[in-house]
């Protein structure tokens, strides 16, 4: 009798060790599993992440550049002249690949009228009012070329890349010339690579 009593006794106590061990693993996990979930949502609903492939937004963003836009925040506001936007490519959305992203700046607005002349952005609004836009953010050589007039359409807006002479933009895409509002990803906030150039890169540099 008091050896099937130790018998049953050493069960016990070695099913409470595995069900010890099994909540010490479970304690670790869980945390970890959490921090996993809560980054997989803010990288779905949030933030973008991207790393640059060119040297089409020099010299503001670096070819290489690590940067992170915000998903959310044209859920509140427009898009404004200036914002730095990552958005699905036009000419590879037409072709059926939406995996293919490109960050660029919005330079003209919907019902805007972009034109360029010897290199030079001019825009005018909807009552023919217009404006030469400010280039102290592009790269530091010459523009040049003749485009447009461009009607930008609702809900689209004309971007180029800060590298004027070395970007493939709404100037030369196929399909269209207007990157439409659903296409666009987020706004671009901030470079997180390299370490030394860490920091916000919104149109408020400007």
């Amino acid at each position: 009798m008091n050896s099937e009593n130790t018998k049953n006794e050493n069960i016990n106590e070695e099913e409470k060790k595995q069900k010890s061990k099994l909540r010490e693993t479970l304690d670790f996990l869980l945390p970890i599993i959490i921090a996993l979930i809560v980054a997989m949502l803010l990288k779905t609903f949030v933030f973008a992440n991207a790393v640059v492939p060119t040297g089409s937004m020099l010299n503001t963003i670096q070819e290489g550049d690590r940067i992170i836009a915000s998903r959310i925040e044209y859920n509140f506001n427009d898009p404004e002249r200036y914002d730095i936007i990552i958005f699905k490519a036009p000419d590879e959305v037409a072709k059926g690949n939406e995996k293919e992203f490109y960050v660029k700046r919005i330079i003209g607005l919907p019902g805007e009228t972009v034109t360029i002349v010897n290199g030079v952005v001019y825009v005018a609004d909807s009552s023919g009012k217009t404006e030469q836009l400010k280039d102290d953010f592009i790269t530091a050589c010459k523009p040049t070329g003749n485009f447009g007039p461009y009607q930008v359409p609702e809900n689209s807006y004309f971007v180029m890349g800060d590298n004027r002479e070395s970007s493939i933009d709404s100037r030369y895409w196929i399909s269209t010339n207007y990157v439409d509002r659903d296409l666009i990803i987020g706004k671009v906030k901030f470079r997180y690579y390299p370490f030394n150039t860490f920091g916000k890169l919104d149109k408020t540099e400007y």
